[in-house]
């Protein structure tokens, strides 16, 4: 990573430890509120707790950073030696983190560039890396931005979750469209649209949808170099085996990430959430 320019963002990137360290990424959490107890993503509660919560029907909410605690990530990453920060987030739709990230800004010690990536998970995690990618070969700040921003433009997130129960509870989606997804049974795809959650087709059952999901994935990317991204809740095999399929349908295939979303995103889907994000290189 370049000395001048570093990059923030917020645990919702679920970007892989290593992954962040080797860029030099910061990661803000956001907080998961489980009863009476509110709780940092990524270090104090796993999906995996997160799930049996949600199963056993507890309340669960999530929260964003303060811009408190933006502030402090800013100074400490002033402190070791970036002049600049680009900070980038998930969707102003379903958070109001980029909210924090720029009342902090306007106090840092150093200039801090706030983006509203209109993504989440590993959609928002390719937006941070390709602003690190830059950095690390002499980007400027704006050119971190600018590779931020179209690496977001090219990106898709489509997934699938067993009910829309979640993201009514959360108002991720509203109750018309939670409403039609249980009705006769049937079985939503979703998509990630100008930052926020929209329903894509309607498919009879669990593993018809599932299919079409691949079919979906595999259109996107076409023979294009693609970064692919499968995530999961509670549902490994399922999530491996897509992953394994798209590998084998996809001839651009760059690199292939399988992992399981964190206790915010699993709070709005539920266990069951299977995934996928396509971003073009």
């Amino acid at each position: 990573m370049s000395r001048h320019v570093a990059i923030v963002t917020d645990s919702t990137a679920y970007l892989p430890p290593r992954t962040m360290q080797h860029h030099g990424i910061t990661a803000v959490p956001l907080t998961v509120v489980l009863g009476d107890r509110a709780l940092e993503e990524g270090t104090e509660i796993s999906a995996r707790s997160l799930a049996q919560a949600l199963q056993k029907r507890r309340p669960v909410t999530t929260s964003r950073p303060s811009p408190e605690l933006f502030a402090e990530t800013y100074r400490k990453v002033a402190e070791s030696g970036a002049t600049c920060i680009v900070s980038l987030h998930l969707s102003g739709e379903f958070s109001g983190t980029y909210d924090a990230a720029v009342l902090a800004a306007r106090e840092a010690p150093v200039p801090v560039h706030v983006v509203d990536t209109g993504m989440v998970a590993m959609a928002l995690g390719f937006c941070a890396l390709a602003a690190a990618r830059t950095a690390e070969a002499g980007g400027s700040v704006d050119e971190a931005v600018t590779a931020a921003e179209k690496r977001a433009a090219g990106t898709s997130a489509y997934f699938y979750v067993d009910t829309l129960d979640y993201l009514r509870r959360g108002g991720r989606i509203g109750a018309a469209q939670a409403l039609f997804g249980s009705a006769l049974a049937v079985k939503p795809l979703l998509q990630l649209d100008g930052g926020r959650i929209e329903l894509l087709e309607k498919v009879r059952t669990a593993s018809k949808a599932i299919a079409r999901l691949e079919e979906i994935v595999a259109d996107r990317a076409g023979r294009a170099q693609v970064d692919i991204a499968v995530h999961h809740l509670a549902a490994p095999e399922r999530a491996q085996a897509l992953a394994d399929r798209l590998r084998a349908r996809v001839p651009g295939l760059v690199d292939l990430h399988v992992s399981e979303v964190g206790a915010v995103i699993g709070a709005h889907t539920g266990p069951g959430l299977l995934g996928a994000v396509v971003s073009p290189r």
